[in-house]
């Protein structure tokens, strides 16, 4: 349903090529490995990121000049996100999580960083990045966290504690967010590129989650961990602009994941209501079952428009902060929307393991809580208005 959205903006003859090869990757590849990836828990499936490496889908956002796909619009970007979380919400979104770490070393970084950092990215043989922001005592208020920076001679060193970090330990390439000042909140905070194997740098047992476990999520500890002043990413203090300027862009994309994931929700629901029988006829005659699936519907295609709106204001070189916010929370509640209601459609199989709808109603509980809280999006949105 949704994705007849994209009808209304043209796309290019590459950008349907990278959509058809995305939409065979999710059929494929993803949707048959989502269950057996959610029961494995805390075991990635680096082998399909290899896949996807093979075939471009895992640098297709990077800039032609390191090596990738030349895709850096937002707006293609949500195309993928889509059909990849169509296939598998945390798959999907493991599949292109090096664009999260490659966002702000574009928006900070000196052409030489972005040339080391961001060129091993490109290619088959693709290393796993990470993005450190998140603390024990502070999620979406990025500002205060208490990871703490001191200038040394020759560069900084680094003490603290992140948690739920994905990629963390599976990763080899780190943007680690800390305060060099810490009398300072967001004027505080600075950006840090650190490689796995830092002197110091550490890491605690994989976390148990509710959904989404193609990412595996760890507490990263530094302890006196030495970084130089090249691998200082932007000027002392920038490392929050760099950082909400990322948010900008990952919310959007986000939205196109939360979007992708109710789409699949939908589907499958649509497809049972057809087929099966309650009372002498197929459940969609049911009045409550036929405004269910409409409510579904309709809610989708008012995200996904209102994604793709935003992706391209943000392509446009607009401010789109409270856009990104008002895509996310009408994307991810959408989402948890879909996969109920597609839980409630099947009814008790609906509930059990043996369908994939209970597994996307965990997975896209997530979209609800990273980057930002549905609270905090409220938030954001109304500091825009």
């Amino acid at each position: 349903m949704a994705k007849k959205a994209t009808e209304y903006w043209p796309l290019t003859d590459e950008q349907r090529a990278i959509v058809e090869l995305c939409k065979d990757f999710a059929t494929n590849e993803i949707r048959p490995r989502g269950r057996e990836v959610d029961e494995a828990d805390v075991v990635p499936p680096v082998d399909i990121f290899q896949s996807a490496a093979k075939v471009g889908i895992t640098d297709f956002m990077l800039p032609e000049e390191y090596g990738g796909g030349g895709f850096t619009d937002v707006f293609t970007q949500c195309l993928v996100q889509e059909q990849l979380c169509w296939g598998d919400p945390g798959i999907g979104n493991f599949v292109c999580s090096n664009g999260f770490f490659a966002d702000p070393i574009l928006a900070l970084g000196t052409p030489e960083q972005k040339k080391k950092w961001l060129s091993p990215l490109a290619g088959p043989n693709a290393p796993f990045t990470a993005l450190a922001t998140t603390e024990p005592g502070s999620g979406s208020d990025s500002a205060s966290i208490v990871t703490r920076a001191t200038k040394v001679d020759g560069g900084y060193v680094i003490n603290g504690q992140k948690a739920w970090i994905s990629n963390a330990g599976l990763a080899d390439q780190y943007v680690v967010f800390a305060k060099t000042d810490p009398t300072q909140r967001a004027k505080g905070v600075t950006a840090f590129l650190v490689k796995k194997g830092a002197e110091g740098m550490t890491f605690g047992e994989p976390m148990k989650k509710m959904g989404q476990r193609a990412i595996v999520c760890r507490e990263i500890f530094f302890d006196n961990v030495f970084v130089a002043d090249d691998d200082r990413l932007g000027e002392e203090g920038q490392g929050f602009y760099g950082l909400m300027e990322t948010f900008d862009i990952s919310r959007v994309v986000l939205a196109a994941a939360a979007t992708g994931a109710a789409r699949a929700a939908y589907e499958y629901a649509l497809d049972y209501a057809r087929t099966r029988t309650q009372f002498g006829k197929p459940i969609i005659e049911h009045q409550a079952v036929a405004f269910r699936l409409a409510d579904m519907a309709t809610r989708i295609e008012s995200a996904w428009l209102m994604t793709l709106h935003a992706a391209r204001q943000l392509d446009a070189g607009e401010n789109v902060t409270g856009l990104a916010a008002m895509a996310k929370l009408q994307a991810s509640e959408t989402a948890m929307f879909c996969t109920w209601a597609a839980v409630q459609t099947l009814g008790g199989w609906g509930y059990s393991r043996e369908y994939p709808v209970e597994q996307w109603m965990r997975d896209v509980k997530l979209e609800e809580i990273e980057e930002g809280t549905s609270d905090i999006m409220r938030l954001v949105i109304s500091r825009n208005l």
